[in-house]
Formats: structure tokens, sequence, C-alpha cells
């Protein structure tokens, strides 16, 4: 035979040890899948093609044969011819690819009996020889774990099902102490579940960090469902090769894989003699472990670890089925609440009112005690916050910091060191980006979680320094209760409410660019009409004026005819004649005041106004000056506000304005002392005031107040139609029922409105603003 590729002599094999030693200064490091050595308890032969290629150190221990001898030989050394046609069979039949299967138990070596366990790796065929314990009877696998899973099946919460499983397992197994242990989303893990000897100290409720299992040992765990350590204090068999150069062999899948040295001390510091692990499931990823402890060495048999491992795989199905239970109620709960959300946005054409707005909204969404939705420049706050200006802060930094269009956290204070000042409020934030432009976020605020929390030992004090100054990675020694209390943290955020955040975040984009596309058509459809409207007006306006201008020389003369009859042939007229031509001059009068209305309303629309800052308080001077004359006559007491502001309007028009509403004041007054009022309105009255819709914070409003003959509230839109009078023609000094549509036309070509409060019989206050 041949080796390396060097001429041997009959007989002759030369072995070389394989993996490099590995201490507590690499393990943190250590690729725990090839260590290069294996449990002593056991024997491992690897097959290439039948051929021998690999052995544990330690085939004299349990065959009485060298290591050269096990090389050379291979397994028609070991095994009878019988046994051997077997084993052979099984291992052209057996689905042996990574997945570990019992062959049968045999006398090996010409010694004992050993249970023989088979795999394939990487194109080699990994044989692991343990010995029998001819004294113990074999264990029923099936029998042992149905009888298990009928009290597994009778509890009816995580916690008991857990707690079950735990005396279950150290029934079957003889365990000094079995733990349920669970694995945190930081790597942590906590004793959840317990079963121990009376005399032990309970390690139940402890938490212990992820460095006590590090990242590639979970790794393991979820490829390889059982690990076993018979005695902590083994020495590990060295695993040899007959090829110089070989690659450490891959023992994920091995039963006698050699442990981590850390792990070991580990073990040895919390006075465990043997240790077993099954490994719990959800899904791919490790949910737990069943921890076994033995305080002194204990072997476990094949057929007792299948039973275990069976019994783990049963349990992993059980807990993912009560978990997927548990997440799928509150995913039912999420989703009808974000049914009935997107229902509302689809109907309420105020996309904020229908996120904050209705009895299943955000809070409900996601079961937080606070939200914000930033839409538009508005910020609305839900529930128990941070301040306003906290919030704003915190949407600027997310504008900067925030990767991708969903950020969560279950301490913000972490990241964001400002939220140290509302953990109260918020520690946890969950965030989802609207818009990029328009800086938009509805954002979820969790509270501070205050915790205190047990540890298996103080879990920040890994490391110690060597006398050289070098750092090396150590296990704890100490698995007392350590208590920390824990911080600026919430409850963390569950992939259920992440996804329907996204869910909100797609529903919302979709509503937004739904609407942009129909406010899109309206703005064409409106752009047209208002362009039709233009028009229109502008060619009604000309047909008023033109009409209006045409129909006064006819009217005139109309006019002067029935005056000149009347002068001439009065007295041949009788009474009745007569009076039928005094009514056909006041007719033509009436119409030609009717016709200078519809002029000067025509006018109004068509001529260009001659905007400029007016002080309206001289404004004002001018106006009562002019008025002065009627105002004697009838004692009106007119009282203007002395700090009228300076605004940019029309001077002569809103002149106009004001003549005209204090004329209608002292026309329409019933009472021995007229009294009219001209002024602003203070923030604090208008705050009580019903304005109407438009009309913007920062406008000035001013009125004119009267003590007249009021308005019933139903009149009030009607005074503002053209000729529109609510008296006879006559009564109230007479008029055409013009003045307010003109006094409204000249507002509105201002930008601005007016509007009318008034109580019946006690006087009316016309309000107007000016925008320009």
């Amino acid at each position: 035979m041949t080796g390396g590729g060097e001429e041997r002599a009959p007989g002759e094999i030369r072995t070389a040890r394989l993996g490099e030693p590995v201490d507590l200064t690499n393990c943190d490091r250590e690729p725990i899948h090839i260590p290069g050595a294996a449990q002593p308890h056991g024997v491992m032969l690897v097959l290439r093609d039948d051929q021998a290629v690999q052995v544990s150190g330690n085939t004299a221990q349990h065959f009485g044969l060298e290591v050269a001898e096990v090389l050379d030989g291979g397994l028609e050394r070991l095994l009878e011819p019988e046994v051997l046609e077997r084993v052979r069979a099984s291992l052209r039949s057996e689905p042996l690819d990574d997945n570990p299967l019992f062959l049968l138990s045999a006398p090996a070596g010409g010694r004992g009996l050993f249970d023989l366990i088979a795999h394939r790796r990487a194109g080699l065929t990994i044989l692991e020889f343990e010995a029998v314990n001819t004294g113990r009877p074999r264990v029923d696998a099936y029998a042992e774990v149905k009888r298990a899973l009928n009290r597994l099946n009778s509890t009816s919460g995580l916690a008991e099902f857990t707690s079950v499983l735990a005396r279950e397992v150290q029934q079957l197994t003889g365990f000094d102490r079995v733990m349920v242990y669970q694995f945190g989303e930081d790597g942590t893990g906590t004793v959840i579940a317990e079963e121990r000897r009376d005399d032990l100290t309970p390690f139940l409720g402890l938490r212990y960090p992820a460095s006590d299992i590090p990242r590639q040992a979970r790794a393991l765990y979820v490829q390889n469902p059982l690990r076993i350590i018979a005695d902590v204090s083994y020495e590990p068999a060295p695993m040899f090769s007959r090829e110089a150069g070989s690659e450490p062999l891959d023992m994920s899948y091995c039963v006698l894989r050699s442990v981590s040295p850390v792990h070991i001390q580990y073990l040895k510091n919390m006075g465990v003699g043997a240790s077993m692990s099954v490994s719990l499931v959800h899904g791919k990823e490790l949910w737990g472990l069943i921890a076994c402890h033995h305080q002194t060495p204990r072997h476990l048999p094949y057929d007792l670890r299948s039973a275990c491992e069976l019994l783990g795989q049963v349990a992993s199905v059980q807990v993912s089925a009560r978990q997927e239970q548990l997440d799928q109620s509150y995913r039912l709960n999420l989703k009808a609440a974000q049914t009935q959300l997107v229902e509302r946005m689809a109907e309420e054409r105020d996309l904020l009112e229908a996120l904050v707005g209705s009895d299943t909204n955000l809070l409900q969404l996601i079961h937080t005690p606070g939200a914000a939705v930033i839409l538009n420049g508005e910020t609305v706050l839900l529930g128990v916050t941070p301040p306003r200006e906290q919030i704003q802060a915190l949407q600027m930094w997310l504008d900067v910091h925030a990767d991708g269009d969903v950020l969560h956290t279950a301490a913000l204070s972490q990241e964001y060191p400002p939220a140290a000042a509302f953990t109260a409020q918020a520690s946890g934030l969950l965030a989802v980006r609207l818009s990029q432009s328009r800086h938009d976020y509805v954002m979820w605020f969790r509270p501070e979680e205050l915790q205190t929390v047990t540890w298996g030992g103080d879990p920040n004090k890994p490391v110690e320094v060597a006398p050289d100054g070098s750092e090396r990675l150590t296990p704890r020694r100490s698995f007392e209760a350590w208590m920390e209390t824990v911080r600026g943290r919430s409850r963390p955020w569950l992939p259920e409410e992440l996804a329907a955040a996204r869910a909100l975040r797609r529903a919302i984009m979709s509503v937004v660019l739904r609407r942009m596309d129909e406010l899109g058509a309206l703005n064409d459809h409106l752009e047209r009409s208002n362009a039709d409207l233009e028009r229109s007006n502008a060619d009604l306006d000309a047909f008023a004026y033109i009409a209006s201008h045409d129909l006064k020389e006819p009217l005139r003369g109309l006019h002067n005819y029935s005056v000149f009859l009347l002068e001439a042939y009065e007295h041949q007229l009788d009474e009745d004649g007569a009076a039928k031509l005094r009514t056909l001059v006041r007719l033509t009068q009436r119409m030609d005041a009717l016709i200078d209305s519809l002029l000067l309303y025509s006018r109004v629309g068509r001529m260009d106004l001659s905007f400029r800052a007016t002080d309206l308080n001289e404004l004002m001077r001018e106006v009562l000056d002019v008025l002065s004359p009627r105002l004697e006559q009838l004692r009106v007491n007119v009282q203007v506000a002395p700090d009228l502001p300076t605004l940019t309007v029309d001077r002569v028009r809103t002149g106009e304005i004001f003549s005209n509403l204090i004329t209608n004041a002292m026309k329409y007054n019933d009472k021995p002392q007229p009294a009219v009022q001209i002024g602003t309105l203070r923030p604090e009255e208008r705050a009580d005031l019903p304005v109407p819709a438009g009309v913007p914070d920062h406008a000035t409003i001013l009125f004119v107040s009267d003590n007249g003959i009021g308005i019933r509230e139903k009149h009030f839109e009607n005074i503002f139609r053209i000729f529109k009078r609510l008296h006879a023609r006559d009564q109230f000094g007479g008029g055409t029922g013009a003045g307010l549509t003109i006094v409204r036309k000249i507002v509105e070509r201002h930008g601005g409105q007016i509007w009318v409060n008034s109580e019946y019989g006690q006087g009316s206050v016309f309000y107007f603003t000016l925008e320009t």
C-alpha cells in the first residue's frame, strides 16, 4: 500500500495527525466542525471507496489494534465476514448522505459488542463504533416517545408543554438535570423549564449570554440535532490519516465529534461530568435546546439517544405549531385592522383623517400606546408620544440616517442619543417613510420596559488578560444568579408587526398614486372648465354692459316723453289717466336705476384694479366726509377703530365697500340712535367666530356692524344676490338690491371673502377680508 506518494515496504504505514491544537486563545475563531479529534468512548473510521483513510487514535483501547493496523486492514480487519457483508450491503443501499443511521450491533476487532453508526459527508463514508453495555436491556424508542407524547399532548400552553418535556426527558435518560433552554433574537438564552435532582442549585429563569453558545455552535445544532459528551474529563483521540496533507475531517454529523476545549472548561466550571443537548428547531432557526447535565460521567447508548432525538423532533413540531398558533392569531388581528384601515383610506378623501380619525387607527394596526403621522407638513399625535418638537427633530434625524423605508429599533437612544430624554414614551421606534421629497412618516412608539434580568453569572467578563498582555476568551467560573437592570429598551418589534408596517406603506403609496392620477385628470378638467367659465363671464359682462348701455337711450326717451305728456296734458286727463302717467315716469326712473346698477356691476367685473398700499384709517376719513351730510341728518353714531391696518388694495373700490356697507347700516335701521362700528377682529375674538372655509389664518378680518333691523339666518346668502330685496320697494328708502352684490364682487376681485352674522331685530355684522 502507498501513502503520500511514497514507496513503503509491505505492511508499513505512515500516519499523520490531523488538525491544529486549539486552546482558549483562538476558540472564538475555532472551526468546531473540524476538530481533528474524537471523543474516546468510541472509534471513528473513515472510508473512501471501501478503503480506510482516517481513524481515531484510540483503536488499541477498543479493538486491541494499532492505528496502522486498522488503516491497513480496514473493515476486513475489524468485522467477521458475515457481519462485513451485511455492513457493506447497508452502506450500498441506505440513504447516508449527511444522515447518520444505525446499521447494526456486532463484535468488532475481536472484542466486545459495538453499535455501528454510519453516514456520508463530502464523498467519505464515516463509521462510528460505540461499545455496548450488554448488561442493559434495549429501549423501545417508539414506545418511550409515544408514552411521552401522550403526556405532552395533554398540556395547554407553551410553559406547561416545556415543563412536561423536561420531566419526560429526565425520566427517559436519568440525567441529574434537564433544562429547556430558549434562545432570544440577540443570541442570549433563558432556562424556561427545568427538572433536577433536589440537591442541585436551580437554574430556572436564569439567562445566559450569547457567548456561552457561540454562533458556529448554534449553526451546528441546526444541522445535527443531538450532541453528547459522555465524560467531560475525556482526553480527545486525535484523528490519523494514511495520506500526508489530508484535509481535516468535517465532523458536523458525527456523534463522536470532539468538542471545543472552552466548552469543556465551561462544563467543568459548572461541576458537570457529562452532558447531552437535543435541538429544538422552529422552521430553519434554532428555537432552543433540551440541555441535559450529569454530575458524573454518563454514556447514553444509541437507542436512548434515538428516543431523545425523536422526542426532540416531535417537540420541535409541537413548539413550532404552538408558536405559529400564537403568531397566526396576532397576524389575523393585524390583518383585520389593516383591512379596515385600507378601506377607510379608499373611502376617505382626506388621507390624514383616514389614518388618525377612525375607530380602527394606527394604534390598533400595531399594538402600541403611541403613534405619530407626519403628512404634508402636518404632524398629528396619537396616544402617548414624545413632545411634538422632539418628534420633529427625530424626523430630521430619520431623513439623514434611516436606511431604507422601514426603520425599527427597541433601543432608540443607542442610535439616537437625544431619545434618552423621552425613553418613558419611546424607547422603541418603528418608522415608515412615506415620501423622501416631503419628509412624510408614520411612526409608532413603545415605552421603556424596565427589566431585571437574572443572569447565570456575570455576562460581561468573558475576556481575561494573560501575564504577557494578550487577551484570551475564557469560560465563566461563576454561575450564581447575577442581577442586571436593563434600561432604555422596549418590547421588541415582532416580524408580523414589521410586515404590517410594510403592507401599510404599500397601501398608502397605492392610494396616493391613484389619487395623483385622479387629481391629474380633475386638474385637466378644471383647467378646461375655468377657461370656459372665464370666457362665459367675460361674454356675460360684455353683454350686460352693452345691453345696459343700449337700453339707456330708449329708456331716456320713454322717461322724457312721459314727463312731457304729464306737463302738457295732465289737466286734460282724468285722475286715472294722470295717475297712470305718473306711474310710467316712476317705472322709467326705477328701470334707469336698475340699469345703472347693472352697468356698475359689470364694470366691476371687467375693470383693472390698481393695487397699492392703502392706510384704511385715512380711507375711512374720506368715506365719512362724503357721507357726512346724510350721517348728520339721521344722527348716526359712527365709531371707527383707531388702529385700522394698511393693506395693499384698490383704494377707490375698497372705499366703495365701506361706503355701501355704512349706507346700508343707515338705511336699514329703525333705532332712535343708529350706530355703526368699523374695525378689525382681535385674535381672541376670531377664535369664537365661525369663519368660512378657505379664509387663511393670517388674513386680516375687517367688519362693519350696526344696530339695525337685522337679518334672518335663512336670508344670509340671498342678500348677496343681485336685485334681491327683502322688503317692499319703497320701504327703508327703496333701492335696487344690487349694493351687496357689487360689494361681494369687489371683495372677490381682491381675493377675499365676505359673510354676515346677524340677530334679527338687533343688528348685523358684515365681515370681510381683502387678500391680494
